[in-house]
């Protein structure tokens, strides 16, 4: 941390300290610069540093921005859009994201389906291990299985595949930006909804076909 003029600056690994998020989060709030307002840097002996307090009351901001719309429940989804992306959550609390029974979860450790993703924690109890999940890769778990929620998702009754509401929320943000790349679209809308900006590439290009 460098104290210049009386205000403090923050590189990179000083934010990770500040915040407690990952490296990848803190990397992709600065490459998302262009779209969610990301604090301009100063160089300090050629090392990007951003003025803590602003970049703390921005960050507060963005969190709370990102956050809005997806304490909102969705009627066509039954996953959990809301909370730290980077929260590591037992296998419990992965249930209730994903809106799945908890003996799912523990289905799903005996015999993983495709693209169910490592464990970013393993804690050694007594008589057996738990697993942690970070909502970000239950997020994108989701995003990648487009037959989630249906057989194998939700509940027995469940058989037929609702329309993926995000064809629609894509469909219309390019039609407020008709001069937008398609990543700048997709980047918003992951800041928005959540999930990954590769997943909103696929489901913008999606939208195009059904426009």
């Amino acid at each position: 941390m460098q104290t210049i003029d009386g205000r403090q600056w923050a590189n990179r690994d000083d934010l990770i300290a500040s915040t407690g998020y990952s490296r990848t989060t803190i990397a992709d709030l600065w490459r998302d610069r262009e779209t969610n307002g990301h604090p301009q840097p100063r160089l300090i002996d050629r090392v990007m540093h951003w003025d803590l307090e602003e970049w703390t009351r921005w960050f507060e901001q963005h969190r709370q921005q990102a956050a809005a719309p997806s304490s909102r429940p969705d009627p066509l989804s039954r996953v959990d859009r809301s909370g730290d992306p980077d929260e590591l959550l037992p296998p419990a609390a992965q249930a209730r994201v994903l809106g799945v029974d908890p003996s799912r979860i523990t289905q799903y450790g005996k015999k993983p389906p495709a693209g169910w993703p490592a464990p970013a924690h393993v804690e050694q109890l007594a008589t057996r291990t738990r697993e942690y999940r970070t909502r970000r890769q239950l997020w994108e778990f989701a995003d990648s299985n487009p037959n989630f929620g249906t057989a194998g998702g939700r509940p027995s009754g469940a058989t037929a595949k609702a329309p993926d509401p995000r064809v629609r929320q894509a469909a219309l943000a390019l039609q407020a930006a008709p001069d937008a790349k398609p990543g700048e679209v997709a980047a918003a809308l992951a800041e928005r909804h959540g999930g990954s900006v590769h997943t909103w590439k696929r489901i913008i290009t999606e939208a195009r076909k059904t426009a």
